[in-house]
């Protein structure tokens, strides 16, 4: 699904991850701790920008990708070249050209009547309409690599450094692999609950992850520091209300959670014979239900353990909780859970409407809140006593429906909608708060591959980006 990372995805456990973005050059944020993504955002994929816009160049006669972000540049197109110092070394640049601001130039020149050369403006306007961007790349080992990328050259505003590797030597028989990501970013990109753009002077983390499989047991812990006053993204919104939860300070995390599959039906036989589907993870017709159930638990130093005190959901819950003001510490654990329900009719093999695919997400995001509500309703009909409205919206999940269907060939449109449960409005009981539109290009030749163009009217983002091995 076109998903929008809440802090449950894909088996990783109650978490905030990195996601992909058209606000800025390098094409990625990461969520305000403790806030849910707008639906705009897709989860970021396993390979960098650069990497997706020179693979797009390269075999998918793409030699100018475009983007759009209402709070950003605009309308812009990217090019990347990629060059091989040596086996292990890539180094890489990066252009971006503002197609709004080279438009709003040339209308410009037109209409100045005085007989100006243009060939010596052309470096000025040059400057104002494209930014730059370099970054490298050493594969240390085969699974340690390190990544420094710098944005917005003639500024010199933006860049970022990332160390992963992947460790093998804590084998165990639940946790086979684990990521280790360290990572620091000048500034640090952030996105809120409502679609706002933040950028902390500087970011710090580090991160270990279990890479999980279907089914099974996961874990994820991490350390954040950020340092200095956020401030709202350039030509973003113009709010007062920062998030709490990016203020100075350093931040502890850790989730543990269960993740089972179970198949009602699956259908492998009447596939035809010798031909390839257009994606191999889309290929068997069938029901299925996936449900994840876990714990997180936090701990705040400095000033973003503010959080805490602030009246919000938080405060409705039946969770651990403990702030003190005065040593600016504040602690937090709770339960969580996730429900999915996917079916799926056709081989994605024929040419024209083979594959429809219907998929609903029910998220509890906070546990405590939903068993303090179920035992409240359940009292309630055991002495016939008539339930409050604001009960029901305790157990009401989060619930996301997403639609797929081929068009043709390894083509298909895929549609995804929040949908929003509130009994305080009788006239509104359910309505759609969001949805995100998407086509979807599959590459046959790399087995579960694709190239998504998405976009969200509510938001005014639109993106072209690749994905490996999802569906």
């Amino acid at each position: 699904m076109l998903r929008r990372m809440r802090w449950m995805a894909d088996g990783d456990g109650r978490w905030e991850l990195d996601v992909e973005t058209p606000a800025t050059m390098e094409g990625a944020a990461r969520p305000v701790p403790g806030d849910p993504l707008p639906l705009g955002l897709s989860r970021g994929p396993r390979v960098t920008r650069t990497k997706q816009l020179d693979f797009l160049h390269r075999f998918m006669a793409s030699p100018l990708v475009p983007s759009f972000s209402a709070s950003g540049a605009g309308l812009s197109v990217h090019h990347a070249h990629l060059v091989h110092l040596a086996h292990n070394w890539s180094f890489t640049i990066l252009e971006q050209l503002h197609v709004q601001k080279l438009i709003a130039v040339v209308k410009e020149k037109l209409s100045n009547r005085q007989e100006v050369s243009w060939s010596n403006d052309i470096k000025k306007q040059l400057h104002d309409v494209m930014s730059l961007g370099v970054g490298t790349e050493l594969l240390i080992t085969p699974d340690t690599t390190l990544l420094l990328e710098l944005y917005n050259l003639k500024k010199g505003d933006r860049g970022k450094a990332i160390f992963r590797h992947k460790a093998n030597y804590l084998d165990t028989f639940y946790f086979p692999h684990q990521n280790i990501t360290l990572e620091a970013s000048w500034p640090g990109l952030f996105i809120d609950k409502n679609g706002v753009y933040w950028d902390v002077p500087l970011s710090l983390s580090a991160d270990l992850t279990s890479v999980g499989s279907k089914s099974g047991l996961s874990y994820h812990v991490l350390l954040q520091q950020n340092s200095g006053e956020p401030k709202c993204f350039s030509g973003g919104e113009e709010t007062s209300d920062v998030p709490v939860a990016l203020l100075p300070g350093l931040c502890a995390k850790a989730a543990v959670s269960i993740k089972k599959s179970i198949d009602i039906w699956r259908k492998k036989e009447d596939k035809l014979k010798n031909v390839q589907p257009y994606d191999v993870f889309l290929s068997d017709p069938h029901v299925s239900f996936t449900g994840i159930i876990g714990a997180v638990a936090s701990g705040s130093f400095g000033d973003c353990s503010k959080r805490m005190s602030v009246q919000n959901e938080i405060q409705k819950t039946n969770a651990f909780k403990y702030f003190d003001e005065r040593n600016k510490f504040a602690a937090f654990a709770d339960l969580f859970a996730s429900v999915n329900f996917t079916a799926q009719q056709g081989n994605f093999q024929r040419l024209f409407l083979d594959l429809t695919r219907v998929s609903a997400r029910l998220d509890i995001s906070s546990g405590s809140l939903f068993l303090r509500g179920a035992s409240q309703l359940a009292q309630d009909f055991f002495f016939s006593r008539r339930p409050e409205l604001e009960i029901f919206c305790d157990v009401c999940p989060d619930v996301i429906v997403s639609l797929q269907q081929q068009i043709v060939g390894p083509f298909s449109f895929r549609v995804e909608s929040s949908v929003a449960i509130d009994p305080k409005k009788q006239d509104n009981f359910v309505r759609v708060d969001d949805s995100v539109f998407a086509i979807d290009w599959a590459l046959k030749v790399l087995g579960s591959a694709k190239a998504t163009a998405w976009y969200s009217p509510k938001h005014q983002e639109a993106m072209v980006e690749l994905r490996f091995f999802e569906t």
